[in-house]
């Protein structure tokens, strides 16, 4: 679950909601048994994703799960390569720019189980691609967590797989990666999208100087059932399927907590700062999509104005009845805006959604 990391630890600590704010559907039984914990590979996903996996009912999660793959990333580690966890297209194209998708804070590359298949279907080079320190690349050997790291490890990646020019897409706290990053390499990128962006947030510089163990006991929170509850309940506008659709998403959100090294990963970034890019963002001179959910309760939709305002050349589009991660609650609507800015063609299929339960994304 991509949660709003700001620069002070009580960022932990997410508010009480108000019951006005979130709208469950109607009730179901949720009736999932199953045991947390590390080694998959039961039913054709892959054999790191932790076991938990196997208990998520969720059919376009569990599709895009069982697609995940770990691949080599050389950076400067001296450890050797990276096992670098992502979602690779079928089929890679030399006529369009290709699509990365990164994810919010302190989440995976399954927030694109709705919109990936619809971007795919469309024709378009789609990956996802999981920042360095959350999701599920392999981490035993604990590389380092800070910005410049993960800014290398990103680099390195596109180097070596994705090779063009690519449309980077940063939701939430992606954004910041993704203004971090283009301002670095601005010859990998050659578009720009933002999707409820978390960029005026000074990272967590008030946790430098702490007792390790303060972070940590964050931490030992953030992962916490009750926690993940609130922080869904938050995140969304609407959440279809009841009591089991909303215990199903949150399970989604936290799977990739259970692997063995998430805390330290976690620890080291928060310890070493954070993302600030409050001095970056007029350095972006690629042109630029931001995306809103106009019902976000995690940041306000008052920051996409001036988003808009300080960037070049942005296009500035609102998300309707829609929490803080559209391209979850409302796929559909968020791969038009991005086909539409890309100037690509929706064949019928991608139009009506075909991957999707009814139930998802409706617009």
């Amino acid at each position: 679950m991509p949660l709003l990391l700001t620069s002070s630890p009580a960022a932990l600590l997410l508010p009480r909601p108000s019951r006005e704010r979130f709208r469950v559907a109607a009730s179901a039984n949720i009736g999932v048994n199953g045991s947390a914990g590390a080694g998959g590979g039961g039913g054709g996903f892959p054999a790191f994703l932790p076991r938990a996996v196997e208990r998520i009912r969720d059919g376009p999660a569990i599709r895009l799960a069982k697609r995940i793959e770990r691949v080599p990333v050389q950076t400067g580690f001296p450890k050797g390569p990276i096992l670098s966890s992502c979602v690779r297209p079928l089929k890679q194209q030399q006529d369009s720019d290709p699509v990365v998708l990164l994810h919010g804070f302190d989440s995976s590359c399954l927030e694109w189980r709705y919109t990936y298949p619809l971007l795919e279907e469309a024709g378009l080079e789609a990956w996802a691609v999981d920042i360095l320190g959350w999701g599920f690349s392999d981490l035993e050997k604990r590389p380092p967590g800070d910005v410049a790291f993960k800014r290398e490890h990103l680099y390195q990646f596109w180097r070596s797989y994705v090779r063009r020019p690519m449309v980077l897409v940063g939701p939430s706290l992606g954004a910041a990666v993704a203004i971090d990053f283009t301002v670095n390499y601005p010859e990998a990128v050659s578009k720009l999208i933002f999707i409820s962006a978390s960029v005026y947030a000074e990272g967590t510089r008030d946790m430098t100087r702490m007792p390790r163990f303060v972070p940590y006991a964050g931490v030992f929170l953030l992962k916490s059932l009750p926690l993940r509850y609130l922080a869904t309940l938050l995140a969304f506008h609407k959440i279809p399927g009841g009591p089991a659709g909303l215990f199903d998403w949150v399970q989604i959100g936290r799977l990739h907590c259970l692997l063995p090294w998430w805390e330290d990963s976690l620890v080291d970034f928060m310890m070493n700062g954070g993302y600030n890019v409050l001095n970056q963002i007029n350095q972006v001179k690629q042109k630029c999509l931001i995306l809103w959910g106009e019902d976000d309760g995690i940041i306000s939709n008052k920051q996409a104005y001036r988003l808009h305002q300080e960037l070049p050349d942005a296009i500035l589009r609102q998300v309707r009845e829609c929490g803080h991660i559209p391209h979850v609650e409302k796929p559909r609507e968020v791969a038009k805006h991005v086909l539409d800015f890309l100037g690509t063609q929706r064949p019928e299929k991608a139009e009506q959604g075909s991957s999707l339960p009814s139930t998802v994304g409706s617009c």
